[in-house]
């Protein structure tokens, strides 16, 4: 199947409230057992086709963040290439999410606004786009990009880093090891109708727990 195929069907049997599926590219990297697995809910916002001038939202807040101490130092190291990890501990803060097509890869642009207890909001924009090594890979800019790998555990959604490269025009070039941030999990995980907790989770092998973040989330209809 073609990582950019795009057209209508129904999910078989077995999901009776299962949605009309129109992006299928989730669906391919998974697997048809491991899709089925996910909660409808979840099945129709990693189904929904945002080409054009498509959008979703999620509004929520920030209900639990957590950094050591090398942890802090990276996130704030990082703004010098636009800040791809949250740099201050604020929590029980307002957070917006809104997905939307990327014009250059045919991906998607999520864009996550976290508020502060003072000051701007921080937003950070990443891109998910169908290709790389494992077929997904979340591109913070600057050339940088993180291959992931998809997992259903549990009923619950699970993006994993499978590596880092740099990407200078075609050509990509793997990011050593002591490079790394470390290894990265972010969990879709259903709560209720029309509802969804986010979690954020950073580790390295030789600093320990560098974040921990945990956002509650609804969807918003047009």
């Amino acid at each position: 199947m073609s990582a950019h195929a795009h057209r209508q069907t129904q999910e078989p049997a077995g999901h009776a409230t299962t949605p009309a599926l129109t992006d299928l590219r989730f669906r391919a990297l998974l697997g048809t057992r491991s899709w089925s697995d996910l909660p409808a809910d979840v099945q129709r916002r990693f189904s929904k086709r945002l080409s054009g001038n498509a959008a979703a939202a999620y509004v929520g807040r920030i209900t639990e963040l957590r950094m050591n101490r090398a942890g802090r130092i990276l996130s704030q190291a990082l703004r010098l290439i636009g800040a791809p990890l949250p740099i201050c501990l604020d929590t029980d803060v307002a957070s917006v999410v809104t997905v939307t097509e990327d014009a250059t890869t045919g991906g998607q642009v999520w864009t996550r606004l976290y508020a502060k207890q003072a000051g701007f909001p921080q937003v950070i924009h990443s891109a998910k786009r169908f290709s790389g090594p494992t077929g997904l890979e979340e591109y913070i800019g600057f050339g940088i990009a993180m291959a992931l790998t998809l997992h259903v555990e549990g009923g619950t959604l699970l993006f994993r880093s499978a590596g880092y490269n740099l990407q200078l025009g075609r050509f990509r070039l793997p990011l050593p090891a002591w490079l790394s941030p470390g290894a990265l999990t972010v969990s879709h995980a259903e709560t209720g109708p029309g509802a969804f907790a986010f979690t954020l989770h950073l580790a390295h092998p030789l600093f320990g727990e560098l974040l921990d973040q945990t956002g509650h989330y609804r969807d918003q209809h047009s």
